[in-house]
């Protein structure tokens, strides 16, 4: 059972295509990421290039664990079977690829932190839940206004919102808009519009495997507590499953109350809980 690391992203979907593929829900990360790597250029998170993982248990074709890992963000994590995560932490350590921290299921973020302390110090920085939509329950009565899509005249006021919402929960924000561009493109990204003007968006990422992921979510600070983000997150995931989608999925903060209800409230019921760890 060994770990087998590249930079090349077709050697990567060759090995660990498949097995990403047989389980959506659980690697609806990864898959999201490797899509926009292909689509958007293996630039698109960041000037360092991009690396991939896969282990095999046994066989040709038994990959049992992935990760994929687009600098300077946290390494992503597929569930992995016991020793799995540990194995990798040794791996990356002993490659000096100064690893920042890792977004993963509990179980294995859990795990390679675990191993990670010969290393060096771990700190949680963030508590995620991901949830699936069982029935769909639009909020009722509706908040003033309705959905529409995002066109190319929106395209600055959201490249602040991206920004202001990857400011929100921590995370860098992107380098350019080439991923807000390509939603806009293909109709990925709903605005819930109140007097004559955007109040909240919803996006969505591609339907993979038959499964999308609602993200971001994000309504100015001035007008929060209207209902506005409710109401959107309800439109876009309707369009989704309108495009076809037979799973739609999210996550929330565990910090947030406010939001976990929310969603709650939908449809939405809890999957798994995540863990974003950073390594000092």
């Amino acid at each position: 059972m060994t770990w087998t690391t590249t930079r090349d992203l077709d050697a990567f979907e060759a090995a660990a295509g498949d097995f990403l593929r047989a389980r959506p829900a659980e690697h609806t990360v990864l898959l999201s990421v490797v899509s926009s790597l292909r689509v958007l250029g293996v630039d698109a998170y960041g000037e360092a290039a991009p690396s991939f993982g896969w282990r095999r248990c046994g066989g040709p074709a038994a990959v049992d664990a992935a990760y994929v890992w687009t600098p300077p963000r946290p390494v992503l994590l597929s569930p992995m079977p016991d020793g799995a995560a540990a194995d990798l932490a040794d791996v990356l350590a002993a490659a000096r690829a100064g690893v920042p921290g890792v977004n993963a299921g509990r179980a294995a973020a859990e795990a390679f932190a675990a191993a990670w302390r010969r290393h060096g110090t771990v700190r949680t920085a963030a508590r995620r839940r991901l949830h699936r939509l069982t029935e769909l329950t639009p909020p009722d009565p509706a908040p003033p206004g309705a959905a529409r899509r995002a066109t190319p005249a929106d395209r600055e006021l959201l490249r602040g919102w991206f920004a202001a919402f990857a400011e929100d929960i921590g995370v860098a924000a992107p380098r350019d808009a080439r991923a807000l561009d390509d939603r806009i493109a293909d109709g990925r990204c709903l605005l819930w519009e109140a007097g004559g003007r955007p109040v909240s968006m919803a996006g969505i990422t591609r339907t993979l495997v038959g499964t999308a992921r609602v993200a971001p979510v994000y309504t100015p600070p001035e007008l929060r507590g209207r209902g506005y983000a409710g109401a959107v997150t309800a439109a876009v995931s309707q369009a989704a499953k309108d495009s076809g989608a037979q799973e739609v999925l999210l996550f929330t903060d565990l910090a947030n109350p406010t939001s976990n209800a929310l969603y709650r409230r939908l449809g939405y019921r809890p999957v798994e809980d995540y863990l974003v760890l950073t390594f000092e």
